[in-house]
């Protein structure tokens, strides 16, 4: 059976293109709120799950022993653009551990923000691995690695210290066994697992409430949810679709992305975590999906609505910012 229609593409008032894909919403017991496609088949959560990665930095005081703050607990768990304030942060959590960019093995890109791009080619410059999207991240497990004693170098692999307490943690928290058979690489090249969509939305749920958790997780988890939804320039970056959904909702909203259409929420006050997969991996229409699942659950006034379906409906322009078209919802949300 083939996943449903989620996201019609209108170019006028046709539609020019569907996107199929699954969803699941739950609760922290695992009740499931609602539910269509297949929400049992795993799939790649790859970046939506960094909150879970950065609960053994945390939890096991090394956040504390190097003295992060707020925003650099914030970076651990984001997919950032390369800005400076990211690349900064990164390597100030770096050297809190006495460490520097050499150590990072995440491998550079260009960063996701044009303008910085542009910025760093017009100076002569060269991507290095802290414009890394993951670069929080990495630097994140670097400085469990030193507070816990454990040797650095290889640090991004299966067998590493650092990797088994992350894959440990995500585990509980979803509640699925994450063996050699869902095991591949990231693009970042830590491990990466496969998971179920109800079970990755449960994940998002306990995140969100800290029930089912032991209680120094379930205060770490608290803790990560305060850093990330109060700094939501740190986890992605200007004009990005998970800053400004966070920056418009605060505390009452935690969205992140993962990638090849997958999207991951969790909605605190209401104690629901959301979990989404796109088929054809199109960030598009998983953005327009995990809006319109944030809209239909979570309790908007007139003036948020409105200004949230800019990203539930967003319109589409061409270059001479023509409007032609719009993405909307479709099938089950519609």
């Amino acid at each position: 059976m083939s996943n449903p229609v989620v996201v019609e593409v209108l170019r006028g008032a046709r539609v020019e293109s569907r996107h199929r894909g699954a969803a699941a919403v739950v609760d922290a017991d695992g009740a499931v709120a609602l539910a269509f496609g297949a929400i049992d088949d795993p799939v790649f959560p790859r970046s939506a799950v960094k909150a879970l990665q950065a609960l053994p930095l945390v939890e096991s005081g090394a956040a504390d022993a190097f003295g992060l703050g707020e925003g650099e607990i914030a970076l651990a768990c984001a997919s950032h653009s390369g800005a400076p304030e990211h690349v900064a942060t990164a390597a100030a959590m770096l050297a809190k551990a006495g460490l520097d960019v050499s150590a990072l093995a995440c491998g550079a890109h260009w960063p996701l923000a044009e303008d910085a791009a542009r910025a760093l080619a017009r100076a002569g410059g060269a991507p290095s691995p802290l414009h890394n999207n993951c670069s929080g991240k990495h630097a994140g497990f670097l400085c469990l690695a030193c507070a816990s004693g454990w040797k650095t170098t290889g640090y991004e692999r299966p067998d590493h210290p650092v990797q088994r307490a992350a894959r440990a943690a995500i585990e509980e928290v979803v509640g699925a066994a994450l063996g050699e058979e869902v095991c591949a690489t990231d693009g970042c090249s830590i491990p990466t697992y496969a998971v179920p969509l109800r079970n990755l939305a449960l994940g998002l749920a306990r995140l969100a409430t800290g029930r089912g958790l032991a209680p120094r997780r379930a205060a770490a988890a608290r803790r990560i949810l305060a850093a990330v939804t109060a700094n939501p320039a740190l986890v992605a970056g200007e004009g990005r679709f998970d800053t400004e959904v966070m920056r418009l909702f605060g505390a009452r909203v935690f969205v992140k992305t993962g990638a090849e259409g997958v999207y991951c929420a969790a909605l605190p006050e209401l104690g629901l975590g959301l979990a989404v997969k796109v088929d054809d991996g199109a960030t598009r229409a998983a953005q327009a999906t995990i809006a319109a699942l944030i809209a239909r659950f979570l309790p908007l006034d007139d003036d948020e609505r409105a200004r949230f379906s800019a990203f539930a409906a967003p319109i589409l322009r061409n270059w001479n910012g023509i409007e032609v078209g719009a993405l909307r919802a479709a099938g089950p949300l519609a």
